[in-house]
């Protein structure tokens, strides 16, 4: 294996109607996932069936009388209990909780928020690409739902409102089970606890309710609270134990929830590649002859929670954090461990070239392995500068995006004359993550940073599913037979079908690398007239196929 594994992101997006006072953020979220919706798929339900939110990676199932609503996201509308959700809305309105993407993705209502959940993809620079394209679908849902409403509807790609509330950009890795998750949690801690040095967004105030004046590298890290646990939106921890893979037994599924809203291309591929080839190497560590104890023993953390808030306020870089073994480290050489971990595993399982740079098995691999050292490099410049050097640091801002963020607004407290706390600071950094151009300067600031893909990569994303996971039958049903979808998952889709009982054929899907571009479009082949037939969806005319046909085809030729 190498960073290349089924992964994808889920962003939920801060909404508003600035102009209207006072406005429900809940009714916001439902017109903008009504506004996603395609008038073809507008009918297709979610299906919850396969979902276990309360399924423990520690302990097994946790009682779901015991669990509080909020945690339980297979039920009608995430975060909302049955009833509050119904009183919300009527039952015209139900069907656009959900609205399924042609390009694989789910965008619906979580919480308070509209959430777009990417695509499976395979590797970090696909996601990316998916992350962004739910970028431009969102905004343009917004954009209808403030015609439809007569009503300014804004999306801000952040994850804090600076006076207690916080919501997630959250990363999905699958990986094999048999990976102790005690040895998958303390290795995560440490990386978590010491990745925000080079992918935080970087975010005004400190404390929850910026209680305290000042600037720090991560969003996030002022709500985590609790070191290991099953919830996501209460006490959060930096290890999440949601064990809700959406493909069989062989696989589980690591739930991140501490991470950014990243803009920049470099910081969100980082956080994503990284931890990637962090579980490869814990993977891979028995059949290569590795024990990782000897690792996990020396970088284990007195107290993760209080050092994930220090790394996150020390704008040196060089806080001192203390271990469980009574020595110190800084995040900076933690991420150094870290990476020489992940070279060990490397050159044991690659062998290494005349340099000892092990050979890795991808393009994508060695150019994360590249980004990490050149982050390594960019951190280790900052911690030995001055203010006014970090200034001038514009190499090293094309890349961290907490180091840009941080100079924009530095030039204009400086301007000013003013302290962290005043609120025209504060004011440009909401701006900074509005997805709308015309209200924030991010636009403007794209010659100056990274980016992996043009606008012709982007657009395709927004309307074509990856071709490499399960997610591009998904999305090629919609697009195609979106009249027949009756409902969907992850792992399973379900579609009309007269002639199986019940008038409807299920599929599972739960296997992320099967339903792919290669193995599937066989399975479409000698369509006629293209997407869904006539008026009730299954056309009269000789020879057109319909959604059960292709699926049916699709299972005999496997």
């Amino acid at each position: 294996m190498s960073v290349q594994r089924v992964m994808g992101t889920e962003t939920e997006y801060a909404v508003s109607a600035p102009a209207t006072q006072p406005y429900e953020p809940v009714r916001l979220s439902f017109a903008v996932v009504g506004a996603a919706a395609d008038p073809r798929t507008a009918h297709v339900r979610w299906d919850y069936g396969r979902e276990d939110p309360v399924n423990d990676a520690r302990t097994g199932r946790f009682p779901r009388t015991q669990a509080r609503s909020d945690m339980l996201t297979d039920e009608f509308i995430g975060g909302l209990d049955s009833a509050s959700a119904r009183a919300l809305v009527d039952g015209s309105q139900r069907d656009i909780a959900n609205a399924p993407a042609f390009n694989g993705a789910r965008i619906y209502v979580d919480h308070a928020h509209p959430e777009y959940s990417a695509p499976e993809t395979l590797g970090p620079f696909a996601a990316v690409r998916y992350d962004r394209a739910g970028d431009a679908l969102m905004l343009a849902a917004a954009r209808r739902a403030s015609r439809q409403r007569d009503q300014d509807i804004v999306l801000h790609r952040n994850n804090v409102d600076g006076k207690g509330a916080s919501w997630g950009s959250h990363e999905n890795y699958l990986m094999l089970r048999n990976v102790p998750f005690e040895q998958v949690a303390q290795l995560m801690t440490a990386h978590f606890v010491s990745r925000q040095i080079y992918t935080g967004s970087g975010r005004v105030g400190l404390g929850e309710r910026s209680e305290t004046a000042g600037y720090q590298l991560s969003q996030r890290a002022d709500y985590i609270h609790a070191a290991v646990g099953l919830q996501t939106t209460f006490d959060r921890p930096i290890i999440n134990t949601r064990d809700e893979p959406h493909a069989g037994r062989r696989y589980r599924r690591l739930h991140v929830i501490v991470g950014d809203a990243n803009r920049m291309d470099v910081p969100e591929a980082l956080r994503l590649g990284t931890t990637s080839l962090l579980l490869w190497a814990l993977e891979q560590a028995d059949d290569r002859g590795m024990d990782p104890s000897a690792l996990l023993a020396k970088i284990r953390l007195a107290d993760p929670v209080t050092a994930l808030h220090t790394v996150s306020h020390d704008l040196s870089l060089s806080a001192m954090l203390a271990l469980a073994d009574g020595q110190t480290t800084t995040a900076w050489q933690l991420q150094t461990i870290l990476l020489s971990f992940v070279y060990e595993a490397g050159a044991r399982a690659y062998d290494t070239d005349s340099r000892g740079e092990p050979l890795w098995p991808d393009v994508e691999t060695t150019r994360i392995i590249a980004m990490w050292k050149q982050a390594l490099a960019d951190t280790a410049a900052l911690r030995h500068s001055d203010e006014r050097q970090r200034m001038a640091m514009a190499d090293e801002a094309s890349r961290l995006e907490w180091l840009l963020k941080w100079q924009l607004l530095e030039r204009l407290r400086l301007r000013l004359s003013c302290s962290w706390s005043d609120p025209r600071i504060a004011a440009l950094d909401l701006r900074l993550a509005a997805l709308d151009p015309a209200i924030s300067p991010w636009g403007k600031l794209s010659s100056r940073v990274v980016r992996f893909d043009g606008p012709a990569q982007l657009q395709h994303a927004e309307t074509n599913p990856p071709d490499d996971t399960r997610a591009w039958l998904r999305g090629q049903l919609l697009r195609r037979y979106g009249e027949q979808v009756m409902s969907l998952s992850w792992s399973r889709i379900t579609v009309r079908d007269p002639g199986s009982p019940g008038g409807a054929l299920s599929v599972d899907m739960s296997d992320p690398y099967r339903y792919t571009a290669a193995l599937c479009a066989d399975g479409f082949a000698d369509e006629v007239g293209g997407s869904g037939g006539a008026a009730d969806g299954f056309g009269a005319e000789r020879g057109r196929k319909t959604a059960a046909s292709v699926l049916v085809n699709i299972m005999h030729s496997r």
